[in-house]
């Protein structure tokens, strides 16, 4: 049985009258990189920040490691990496400034993890915060999170900045995270990123998780796209009975959902052109989801 290391029970918060967040609850276990998706203003930030106690709950609750979360459990929060959407330090520091204070919370030598990590972001140390770029203030806030070699990591939107090859970087970091049994929640509106290493996900929209799947899943359990060019192309949308896509004058684009065998047979009886079946791009499985 899985070892649940994070779980949210009915976690509200509102501003007011405003929402934040509606009804959260989830759980995620030891080890596990969990994906919580969600447009930006859909609560994703909201409840990251409930969780580090940025702010207060209006109601729920939050366990860590099977006990409750207080708002200022110390203890808690050392074993836990957080990488915040937006990265606001100190601006008259240097990086090795920066990163030698933080060091200094910790009772523990963190020089040789910290060397790593400098190394593999490829970090300018002698730098000052104010003089740096998103990407490589986007890249200490990383080392942040990680030179304390957290049990816990809550990364919002934690590429943000990054150009494609650091992303690239982040990502096998992040797998080599888990594979020391790191438990992960990945807070992003990108959803290919998610895709490739994410566990599982849990879709947040209007303050409330509408749905919560194994990544695998998500991927199999939907449609394809069928092109297809055809002069018969108006019978066959009449006939076929798939949902139409996208069209242009002799060129149509069907959700498919049939079975290959089914497929073939139901256009065996036309005179095709072309005939191509597309793969769906994850932002087009997740969009009915957010309609």
């Amino acid at each position: 049985m899985s070892e649940t290391v994070i779980e949210l029970k009915h976690l509200k918060k509102y501003y007011g009258t405003s929402r934040g967040i509606e009804d959260v609850s989830l759980k995620i276990n030891k080890g596990e990189i969990y994906g919580f998706i969600g447009p930006n203003g859909a609560g994703k930030s909201t409840t990251i920040r409930t969780i580090m106690g940025l702010i207060n709950k209006t109601s729920g609750e939050i366990f860590i490691n099977g006990e409750m979360l207080k708002f200022d459990d110390i203890n808690v929060k050392r074993i836990i990496g957080y990488l915040p959407s937006e990265i606001n330090l100190y601006d008259d520091m240097t990086v090795a400034e920066l990163l030698d204070y933080h060091e200094s919370f910790y009772h523990k030598d963190l020089s040789k993890r910290k060397k790593e990590l400098v190394k593999l972001l490829k970090i300018d140390l002698n730098k000052k915060i104010e003089d740096l770029s998103l990407g490589n203030l986007k890249k200490v806030g990383i080392v942040l999170a990680l030179m304390h070699e957290p049990k816990i990591l809550i990364l919002d939107e934690p590429t943000s900045g990054l150009d494609p090859i650091m992303q690239n970087v982040f990502h096998d970091l992040l797998l080599k995270e888990k594979e020391k049994g790191t438990t992960i929640l990945y807070s992003s509106h990108i959803l290919n990123e998610v895709s490739n290493i994410c566990d599982r996900v849990g879709l947040i929209k209007d303050g409330k998780i509408i749905k919560e799947d194994k990544m695998d899943n998500i991927k199999k359990d939907n449609y394809t796209y069928l092109r297809i060019s055809s002069k018969e192309i108006e019978k066959i949308k009449k006939e076929i009975k798939l949902k139409i896509y996208k069209e242009t004058d002799n060129e149509v684009i069907f959700i498919n959902n049939l079975k290959s065998n089914e497929l073939i047979t139901r256009l065996s009886k036309y005179n095709i052109d072309n005939l191509l079946i597309e793969e769906v791009p994850l932002e087009d499985l997740f969009i009915n989801y957010y309609k």
